[in-house]
């Protein structure tokens, strides 16, 4: 019997509470299934190979043949040593490129009163719709230190300025100038969502407006500044295409074509190539922790539930500079590509002889495009890209949502297994994913390899990080409180995703959604080793392309891809009702 002073707990309460307390349980052990499927158990059979004198090819999986030579080789081979250190050379030069120009456009375009602001936004997504390797082809075109149309354009008007794309700084630039977009994305979306109280308490206070954007709103959307530098380092770091481009012609040597290298040997050295993948898991392992420790120090919630307006600094007659600089950057970043591989695409032969014979229709013919349109195989891989670039936006894009706020959510069981989890792929290349994914499903009498599900979820695992970066700088924005208050009005957790969390974060999950499409439709390194004839995409049919030798066959096939994705991913943008490319309106 109960004493009198003691109260039963409500019935309909602790049903609730067990509930709640179940699906709780039930959510996060299901991602943690998921993601040992995609992301652990590859990485498991990584280390295998790492450890192993076995060929997963010829041979299966046979762990008894332990081995540690492949990461004393990989420590000391000098080759090996030389692609590490051009490659954070690269990559982090890259990365601190694409930082500052994404940055600066993003201010530009959601913070001040420049002009054309709708115009410059559009066109800075542009870099997004073309390929590595075909943006790779096309500097190569116009920056080639002998034929470069660049250099054939100086020489013409009596310049002794040349043009070495085949360089350390042109691979630099060239990694900036298009993942700079990346950083766009970032930093845009989180300006517009910022409240503007601190800015406008900082402005009372006497701060001027330049100080105020340093101390003040820099500093609070810096987990959007360190994110997107961190996806650009490692995207860098697995991109195939420009380093196999503008690095093979000076002999300069990433880690992307080392590895790449390893593996197109006959035999072929897959356990060298997971032992040096592994080491690279490593350093950007130590990247993660550097971030998140400082991301931890304050808080960053500046979303609030209340409306506002952006606010827009009125930046006077400076503005038209702006406009001009923005414009010239965009010309020699936009244009000038895709002049070049336009060229390239319907000239009958690439030189240039003079000026007049540039504007020559004789030397021009749609030669190049027939005879893409008549190759089958061709046509073939673009269909599969746009199935499984679909299949992979939407799988992907549920999986990074469902993680990004379960991570978000302190509450949540094993959050913090699931964002370390979620984070790994981050540090593996495109070709070692390929490897990994290659060792661990190819054996099994499921029937996986060898059809385009096997290419969704590589890609999904390669690219599960990115996406939840994007989706955690919009989740981690909205204030506690408006979900505190959707549990007290007697929301469940499902009404509250629906209702609340995903209208709020919507123009995220459009970014991540667009973002994760993009990155699996140029995709080349995880599908090297994954995909069959029926399952060939647009970037190994353009690797074939380009390794033939036509390069004006390449090009065409290239500016083709460089239009459909435009019309793909504004497509996309529209059905989203412009959220992906929320930052202009």
């Amino acid at each position: 019997m109960l004493p009198q002073s003691a109260k039963p707990a409500e019935p309909g309460r602790l049903t609730q509470t067990a509930i709640a307390l179940f699906g709780n349980w039930f959510w996060s052990g299901l991602l943690l299934i998921i993601l040992t499927l995609l992301v652990i158990y590859p990485m498991i059979m990584l280390v295998v190979g790492a450890l192993t004198d076995m060929d997963p090819i010829t041979e299966g999986i046979d762990v008894s043949r332990f081995a540690l030579h492949h990461f004393s080789a990989a420590l000391t081979n000098p080759n090996a040593s030389a692609a590490l250190l051009n490659s954070l050379i690269a990559c982090g030069g890259g990365a601190l490129v694409a930082v500052v120009v994404g940055l600066i456009f993003s201010w530009m375009v959601v913070r001040t009163n420049m002009p054309g602001r709708k115009l410059i936004a559009a066109l800075s997504y542009i870099p997004l719709f073309v390929p590595p390797m075909v943006g790779a082809i096309a500097w190569s075109l116009l920056g080639s230190p002998t034929t470069g149309l660049l250099n054939t354009f100086f020489k013409w008007f009596g310049s002794d300025i040349r043009v070495n794309i085949y360089s350390m700084g042109g691979l630099i630039a060239v990694f900036g100038m298009y993942y700079a977009p990346y950083v766009y994305m970032f930093t845009a979306s989180a300006l517009r969502n910022m409240d503007p109280t601190l800015e406008e308490a900082s402005e009372i206070s006497g701060a001027s407006a330049f100080y105020t954007q340093l101390h003040v709103t820099f500093p609070l959307i810096l987990p959007a500044i360190l994110s997107s530098m961190l996806l650009s380092f490692v995207v860098m770091l697995g991109i195939y295409g420009i380093p196999s481009v503008l690095g093979s012609q000076s002999s300069i040597m990433l880690l992307s074509t080392y590895l790449f290298q390893l593996t197109s040997w006959s035999p072929p050295l897959y356990n060298a190539a997971a032992a040096v993948s592994i080491l690279m898991i490593i350093v950007a392992a130590a990247l993660v922790l550097i971030q998140q420790k400082v991301l931890s120090k304050r808080s960053y919630i500046t979303i609030s539930g209340k409306g506002f307006r952006p606010r827009e600094l009125n930046l006077g007659n400076w503005k038209w500079l702006m406009f001009v600089l923005a414009m010239i950057y965009l010309l020699i970043v936009v244009v000038l590509p895709i002049t070049a591989l336009a060229i390239a695409a319907t000239r009958k032969f690439m030189f240039v002889p003079t000026m007049a014979s540039l504007f020559e229709l004789k030397h021009y013919s749609w030669g190049h495009f027939q005879t893409v349109l008549a190759d089958q195989q061709t046509i073939q891989s673009v269909w599969n890209t746009l199935i499984i670039g679909c299949a992979t936006a939407v799988v992907g894009g549920v999986l990074a949502f469902a993680i990004g706020y379960t991570v978000q959510r302190k509450d949540a069981p094993a959050a913090r297994a699931i964002d370390l989890i979620s984070t790994l792929p981050a540090a593996v290349p495109g070709l070692i994913v390929g490897v990994a994914y290659l060792w661990a499903w190819i054996g099994l009498p499921i029937g996986l390899y060898g059809t385009i599900w096997i290419l969704v979820l590589a890609f999904v695992g390669r690219f599960i990080p990115d996406t939840v970066k994007v989706l955690s700088t919009s989740l981690a924005q909205i204030h506690p409180e408006l979900k505190e208050a959707a549990w007290i009005s007697g929301k469940g957790p499902l009404r509250t995703i629906t209702t609340i969390i995903l209208p709020l974060a919507k123009p995220g999950v459009a970014a991540a959604m667009t973002l994760l499409f993009v990155l699996a439709i140029r995709e080349l390194g995880s599908s090297l080793f994954l995909y069959t004839t029926d399952t060939m995409m647009m970037a190994i049919a353009l690797l074939n392309l380009y390794e033939s030798g036509t390069l004006g066959t390449a090009a065409a096939f290239g500016l083709a891809q460089v239009v459909l994705l435009g019309l793909l991913i504004g497509l996309a943008n529209r059905l989203s009702g412009g959220s992906t490319n929320s930052s202009v309106g």
